[in-house]
């Protein structure tokens, strides 16, 4: 079997195996295997998503066999001593990922295994940063928030930013430090307290376990919230020597678990995940396409436009754009070297022939710190546990190291007859590379991660979709990014329904059906109740039934008016009623649904019942719904929004969308979603962007003074795909204030910046969208239909010369025959020329016919 699928004698397996049980028995780790593979046995037989495994523990064969991974390290090279060898002093390290809903479940369980007081999670405490500190000195000051918050923004988003780093980079800072003393107040009491630590708080994923008692080996902390974790944090919980595990929650296994459940209650039959073909076709496509969002790893813009250039066609492809897409790979050229290479557009070139064997994989990129290991074994005849220093020190850039290392490497290389200058040139590609070389371990891992899941989405789009809008229902702005997708993808989304809806997104024969845990006010109790109801009475037909049978204490009036804004009633309508009269008359009926529901079920527990009867032939209570003004279409969307975080059934800026993509505005979602490039640290960086266009219906309008008292506003910017912040200083607001007012529909023109904190707009134009039309027309071309009668003529003559302006007029003629229809053109005297606003598009179709 290993011979036929992965390609390996047994004898290369049997080799590797018994090398690394003598080396994790001589290091006197036999005992940490079998902690982690007993926790990862529990979770499987409890059917809890446990991750493929991922670190250097990926390049332990031994993890293999007890599927601590799932990462075969002889099929994709990696090295065992990348994880574990006798020259590395510190503590192998085993991080695993449980599904995110069920991480819990695995912690108590070593929790009960190994003794309450012998387990405990680890203490992280949050310093005062730069940002934080002006924050909380400011509200210590009693400064106005807005004032604290206009400080804060000033100081550049990075990872080991000061304040007086900040004041040095950001001219804006220091002229509000010299302007105002109570900004240079608090800039100065925040130096003297940065960097101390702020609030203890529970490691995300760190448990130590001990031999014995904790207490015999570290001091305790109680929170307020009882929670107990050690005083010490991580760092110092490894350098006493105290065994650190890392148990991780990660939503795309939970994903994944839902799309499977979800193929199994549809389809009837049990996909086996770590089964599928690792060839599939439409999987690669949806890569190279770069429809990756949902794909673990891969949904970033920049990831998806390297995609697109990349083409990836195999998995070791995937590997190599997870390994590369980070700061030093990008900004140095390899990634568009590596495309360049894949593609054939460059040669691929080996300094020397026992190279190829080692680079193939990457086209000659030396894309992994495993492949900078590999080459000095093979060049320069270290062991791997030497290779593994070696890349360390490159890592590092000690220059002390690095030079015994060079030594090193140059003596084993003259020994194994590799040419000085070619030696001396291949180590200084190492080291060059070696500073941006990936844990392929860690790499393969997610990228077989992300490839599960793109062939959920590729073969399974409907369960894919329902996954991944369930584990993001409470983050509207994903919400409203992925609905939009599954549109495009052609997958319908049906509005939230009172007698179809499940708690979860559901797959039906349709496409996928809006999950009830997605309106916003509903808790689960709430829904459980709902629930409870259809499986006792059927169909729903009115909210009063509904209230007649639900638990009216986890279902009140917020709840039932959330069912109704948000489109959930729509099917307790009659037919041809409109939605606009209907849920307004349901919003209505609320309040007499309440009252009528508490003492139905009053006389219910008192065994009473209605002395005349009062209901149809089937039992149920005939109710005369109040009579409402409908709501307007605004009205009924800007409710389905306070509902749902969205608008599902429409969007206020629909009917721009064409004008808006000829205009060639960007969306919402393509600025302020997907990751933020790395900066040179690996921490998020920053995106700037000088000039865009942003189309959105305008909400949270706050007029705001300057402290030189001129006028300026923020406001939230939204489309289909979330809102941004949008800040119009004084200059800009005098131009356009008339137009910046809550639910206006414009088109924000400006200066875009993102952060990991934050994403805003500082407006330099602001055009209202109906004006927009008429921006973009070039002129205007009417059409009339030969019998059109010369008063109508005449009247649009009045219409011309009453919106004039600078586009040129056509007049054509659609002539009636017995063949084809002929349009026959006028010409119009070249002065005549029209304004083309909406209002003048409107009065002409009015006076001649729509279209």
């Amino acid at each position: 079997e290993a011979e036929d699928k992965l390609r390996h004698t047994i004898a290369e397996y049997e080799e590797r195996l018994t090398y690394e049980i003598a080396m994790i028995k001589k290091m006197g780790y036999p005992g940490y295997f079998m902690i982690v593979w007993d926790f990862i046995r529990y979770a499987r037989e409890q059917g809890i998503p446990v991750g493929p495994g991922r670190g250097s523990a990926a390049g332990s064969l031994v993890a293999w066999c007890l599927r601590i991974t799932d990462v075969d390290p002889l099929h994709y090279d990696l090295l065992f001593e990348r994880f574990l060898n006798p020259e590395r002093v510190s503590l192998p390290d085993i991080d695993v990922d449980f599904c995110e809903r069920r991480r819990g479940e695995v912690i108590e369980y070593v929790t009960r295994k190994y003794g309450r007081e012998n387990v405990s999670q680890i203490i992280t405490f949050g310093t005062m940063k730069a940002k934080a500190v002006v924050r909380d000195v400011g509200r210590a000051m009693d400064m106005a928030y807005a004032e604290v918050d206009r400080v804060a923004k000033q100081i550049p988003a990075a990872l080991d930013m000061t304040l007086e780093k900040a004041v040095a980079e950001n001219p804006v800072l220091r002229q509000m430090r010299d302007q105002d003393p109570r900004v240079k107040d608090v800039l100065e009491m925040g130096q003297r307290l940065e960097g101390m630590s702020r609030n203890a708080g529970v490691h995300a994923a760190g448990v130590v376990i001990a031999p014995g008692p904790i207490t015999d080996y570290a001091p305790l902390y109680k929170s307020n919230r009882d929670e107990i974790t050690t005083q010490w944090a991580m760092k110092e919980v490894e350098r006493v020597g105290l065994l650190k595990m890392d148990f991780l929650g990660l939503s795309t296994l939970t994903l994944i678990q839902d799309a499977l459940s979800e193929i199994k209650r549809t389809e009837g039959f049990v996909l086996d995940i770590d089964a599928v073909p690792l060839d599939d076709p439409p999987s690669y496509q949806l890569f190279v396409d770069g429809q990756t969002y949902g794909i673990f790893q891969f949904e970033s813009s920049g990831m998806r436009e390297i995609l697109r250039k990349a083409k990836p066609q195999r998995l070791d492809d995937l590997i190599a754009m997870n390994a590369l897409y980070r700061p030093g790979p990008l900004k140095s050229g390899m990634v568009d070297d590596f495309i360049s290479r894949k593609a054939g557009r460059s040669e691929v070139k080996y300094e020397l022939p026992q190279l190829e064997p080692i680079l193939s994989d990457t086209y000659g990129v030396i894309a992994y710190q495993e492949q900078v290991m590999r080459i000095a074994s093979v060049l320069a005849g270290f062991s791997l546990g030497q290779s593994d220093v070696l890349r360390k020190a490159m890592g590092k850039k000690d220059p002390r190291v690095m030079a015994k290392q060079r030594e090193a490497f140059m003596a084993g290389a003259k020994v194994k007859g590799v040419n000085e200058k070619k030696a001396a040139k291949i180590f200084d590609l190492m080291e060059y590379f070696a500073g941006y070389g990936f844990n392929k371990s860690h790499s393969t891992a997610y990228a077989y991660l992300a490839y599960q899941t793109a062939y959920l989405k590729a073969n399974y789009p409907r369960h894919f979709a329902a996954a991944l809008l369930t584990i993001e229902a409470a983050n509207t702005d994903k919400l409203s990014l992925y609905i939009g997708e599954c549109r495009d993808r052609g997958i319908a989304v049906l509005p939230p329904d009172l007698n179809e809806s499940q708690m979860h997104f559901t797959v039906v024969p349709e496409g996928v059906r809006f999950g009830l845990t997605a309106i916003k006010g509903l808790g689960e109790g709430a829904i459980q109740s709902i629930l409870q109801v259809r499986g006792e009475v059927g169909r729903i037909t009115s909210l009063h039934q509904l209230c007649e049978t639900l638990d009216l204490r986890l279902v009140n009036k917020r709840v039932l008016e959330a069912l109704v804004k948000s489109g959930a009633c729509d099917t307790l309508l009659p037919q041809g009623v409109p939605i606009t009269a209907g849920r307004a008359t349901l919003f209505g009926a609320v309040d007499s649904a309440i009252e009528h529901g508490g003492r139905t079920q009053r006389d219910r527990d008192r065994g009473q019942a209605d002395l005349f009867g009062g209901g149809d032939d089937d039992g149920l209570t005939i109710i005369r719904l109040p009579d409402s003004a409908p709501w307007t279409e605004m009205e009924l969307l800007g409710y389905e929004k306070e509902a749902l975080g969205l608008y599902l059934s429409g969007h206020p800026i629909d009917r721009h969308a064409d004008d808006l993509r000829a205009f060639g505005a960007r969306t919402v979602g393509d600025l302020t979603l997907g990751d933020l490039p790395p900066s040179t640290d690996g921490s998020p960086g920053r995106v700037v962007l000088d000039d865009v266009h942003v189309g959105g219906i305008v909400s949270g309008f706050r007029p705001l003074k300057t402290k030189k008292g001129d006028a300026m506003c923020v406001f939230a910017l939204e489309d289909h795909q979330g809102s941004v912040e949008v800040v119009v200083f004084p200059e800009t607001y005098g131009k356009f204030r008339a137009a910046c007012e809550n639910d206006a529909l414009l088109l924000v023109r400006g200066k875009f910046e993102r952060d990991e904190e934050s994403s805003r707009l500082q407006a330099t134009e602001v055009i209202p969208l109906h004006l927009l039309r008429e921006r973009l027309s070039k002129g205007v071309r009417i059409r009339l239909k030969a019998d059109t009668a010369r008063e109508t003529i005449g009247r649009l003559w009045d219409l011309v010369a009453e919106y004039r302006g600078d586009r040129p007029l056509a007049i054509e003629v659609q002539l009636n025959g017995s063949g084809p229809a002929t349009v026959v053109r006028m010409d119009i005297n070249a002065s005549i020329r029209v304004r083309p606003s909406e209002q003048f598009l409107a009065a002409v179709e009015r006076l001649c016919g729509p279209g």
